[in-house]
């Protein structure tokens, strides 16, 4: 290629590329509008119908991860508007988790209810939290971790529920210096780690029904928003979990090895794919994932255990691809339904947890741009 047509040939690939400067400016600017939105809409989809019963009720994971990014998006704006919407949210719940005892995501909700007290130091915030954990660690039945056996919901047999029950425990155990929280989550993790984690390939199985289960391709099922809900538990319980802890150690590696992999299987467009391993699976982009992925290889970035030079381009490259997703109101689309697998979307699709993971990679984002 002589060197004008190479020049020409880079000017045009340049001009393909959709503009947009990423600033700390414009992140904020992204991230108000987005969370406006979704605060706009909010009742809207709390009366949302599907098959998965009450599944945007206000006390549900579909919410609780919502929550858990707009806290993040309210200490970042320092607007008193944003905690006013999830402290009236709280005092609505009574501050009570979700109905199902042992379930795991019936305690998502109470991440936003710990975060709160910090701030508020209000006892009556997080007392029924501390009931209900209590009773967990007496009462827990001891059901293997099998999709197959009767009750084994009751512990975490599903990789989703690292990000939605361990932070609690974690956070919880800091609040009150009680370190039998963090205790019973730490064994309680041993298991599901064992039972679910691929060290061959550094990713989880959804739960033990995708073992051995293969794409078209032959590789493995793993879902992305699957393993986005573990890395970015991870990074929430590597920050509650004390440097004298030996399980520390034992994290930041898991999740040292997860982001590694992960980094590696970004699509060129900046997105993740539903499927990981099998790219022409489900072709379509995914926010979901992809805001976990970004929010957890930034937040790696931003605390020492991700190389700097070489990851900071996967993650504005994942910014770049999430804020594409927004529409001229703030609507976040592409994300995919509620599910338990890998499966298709569209651009209009939004979800409640699909903007919290967009807010809390766009905070780790903001921080990186130093």
């Amino acid at each position: 290629m002589n060197f004008r047509l190479k020049s020409v040939t880079i000017f045009l690939l340049i001009c393909s590329i959709p503009a947009y400067a990423i600033s700390k400016k414009e992140i904020k600017k992204d991230l108000k509008r987005v969370a406006d939105w979704q605060i706009s809409t909010f009742e809207e989809s709390v009366k949302r119908q599907t098959t998965w019963k009450d599944a945007y009720a206000k006390d549900e994971w579909t919410q609780g991860a919502l929550y858990v990014g707009m806290v993040e998006w309210a200490k970042l704006s320092k607007d008193e508007r944003y905690w006013k919407f999830l402290k009236g949210i709280g005092e609505e719940l009574k501050w009570k988790p979700a109905k199902k005892i042992f379930f795991g995501d019936d305690i998502c909700v109470s991440r936003m209810y710990l975060e709160l007290y910090k701030k508020y130091k209000q006892p009556e915030m997080i007392v029924p939290t501390v009931e209900r954990l209590q009773y967990i660690m007496k009462n827990l039945p001891q059901v293997p971790l099998q999709m197959n056996v009767k009750g084994n919901q009751d512990r975490w047999s599903w990789c989703d529920a690292i990000f939605m029950a361990p932070p609690v425990y974690y956070s919880l155990s800091n609040i009150t210096g009680d370190n039998s929280y963090r205790k019973f989550a730490e064994k309680e993790l041993d298991v599901t780690y064992d039972t679910l984690y691929v060290k061959a390939d550094s990713l989880f199985c959804r739960d033990t029904n995708f073992k051995g289960r293969k794409e078209k391709n032959g590789k493995q099922v793993y879902w992305a928003r699957g393993n986005g809900w573990v890395v970015g538990g991870l990074a929430n319980i590597i920050t509650n979990t004390p440097e004298i802890d030996p399980y520390r150690a034992k994290y930041i590696q898991l999740f040292k090895e997860m982001t590694t992999k992960i980094a590696t299987l970004q699509r060129q467009d900046g997105f993740w794919t539903a499927s990981l391993l099998d790219p022409t699976a489900y072709s379509v982009p995914e926010t979901s994932s992809t805001g976990f992925m970004t929010y957890s290889i930034a937040w790696g970035i931003n605390h020492g255990y991700l190389d700097k030079k070489k990851y900071t381009p996967i993650a504005l490259k994942g910014w770049k691809a999430l804020v594409s997703a927004i529409e001229s109101d703030g609507k976040l689309g592409w994300a995919q339904a509620i599910g338990a697998a890998p499966g298709a979307t569209k651009r209009e699709n939004s979800e409640v947890y699909g903007v919290g993971s967009f807010l809390l990679a766009g905070i780790e984002v903001y921080k990186l741009l130093k």
